[in-house]
């Protein structure tokens, strides 16, 4: 497993690139927006850190929204070398699987303490298959 970001919810792109950019001294790696999905990423690195891991996702929602009670707090992320395994071990062991890999590529399961962590297949997706193919979501994440 590779530890890859932290994600965290902002307000105000600006403001929060002057902090974490202009005062805290990360810099910008990469940035993807969707118009789709009505978000903006953006990925800052500190000096330790590749362009891959060790980042701090800063997530910006188009559409305003007020965050409170931790909210503003996304998620772990890591990289598996297999996740169905993965996500079939979790299960067994009784970890409910939030969104489960339907794709091969990522699923979302909560530590014990209701932290949110995105598992990502490492390289490209697995072929799609069962049960994760047809099992819904449970939950938030």
């Amino acid at each position: 497993m590779k530890y890859l970001h932290t994600m965290v919810r902002i307000e105000n792109i600006e403001k929060s690139l002057y902090f974490y950019c202009d005062l805290l001294g990360l810099k910008e790696v990469r940035r993807k927006e969707s118009e789709k999905g009505r978000f903006t990423l953006i990925f800052l690195a500190a000096e330790n850190s590749d362009e891959k891991t060790g980042l701090l996702e800063l997530t910006y929602n188009w559409d305003s929204e007020k965050y409170s009670g931790g909210r503003n707090f996304g998620h772990l992320a890591y990289h598996v070398k297999n996740i169905y395994d993965l996500c079939d071990k979790l299960k067994k062991n009784g970890v409910t699987i939030n969104r489960p890999p339907r794709d091969g590529h990522m699923a979302f399961v909560k530590s014990p303490d209701g932290i949110s962590i995105e598992l990502l297949q490492d390289g490209e997706p697995l072929p799609e298959q069962e049960p994760w193919k047809s099992m819904g979501n449970s939950g938030t994440w």
